[in-house]
């Protein structure tokens, strides 16, 4: 099992998330988005992300490169994966629910809990508020961009939104992160830990890693 450790930054919680990109540079922790596992979909576009937590929430800083950039989807809880698009899956242990938490280039987020694809519960207006967002796109739709493009994506994520405690956090999560664009000229489906399946779905808890807090 992919397993990583999440740094502790209390640091980043006096910031705004412009100055936090920055800082997570040198303090957060870096991994790769780089797995294929459907050959079909070969294209890999350079994908990393920095993680890092605070006292009351979960850092993500993503960056991407590669070709055409999307973003058709302005409006929270629309679906933002045919977009040029980030992903996060999160579960406790001891739940049978995971939350998704989706992001486009410029933003918009699609998030939801459920134990499966199907029959999920979406977020409410006042549960999107919570999650602070800063992009280097600016935040306005677009069709698709031939071409090649470089863009960040950082996120602030309450623990409550995750369902836990933040004063007495799990010693482990289970999760995974991905990048897709369905809808884009080379369509692609990386992940952080492998997949097992025959064909593209972000949606199975048995293949995520582990967060270490």
């Amino acid at each position: 099992m992919k397993t990583l450790k999440v740094p502790y930054c209390p640091e980043l919680d006096g910031m705004d998330l412009k100055s936090a990109t920055a800082a997570m540079e040198t303090i957060a922790l870096r991994q790769s988005i780089d797995t294929i596992n459907w050959p079909e979909f070969p294209y890999k576009p350079i994908v990393a992300f920095d993680i890092a937590r605070g006292d009351k929430e979960l850092y993500l800083h993503y960056f991407v490169r590669g070709l055409s950039l999307r973003a058709v989807a302005g409006q929270d809880g629309q679906h933002v994966h045919p977009d040029s698009c980030v992903e996060f899956f999160v579960r406790r242990n001891d739940d049978s629910l995971y939350t998704n938490f989706e992001f486009n280039c410029i933003g918009t987020c699609l998030a939801a809990r459920g134990a499966g694809r199907h029959g999920r519960t979406p977020f409410t207006d006042n549960e999107y508020r919570k999650i602070r967002r800063y992009t280097t796109v600016e935040r306005q739709t677009f069709e698709e961009k031939k071409g090649i493009y470089a863009w960040e994506v950082t996120v602030a994520i309450p623990f409550d939104l995750m369902g836990l405690d933040a004063l007495y956090l799990p010693q482990n999560m289970r999760a995974n992160f991905y990048k897709c664009a369905d809808s884009t000229e080379n369509p692609h489906f990386v992940t952080w830990s492998p997949i097992d399946l025959p064909s593209p779905d972000y949606h199975c808890p048995e293949h995520f890693g582990e967060l270490r807090f």
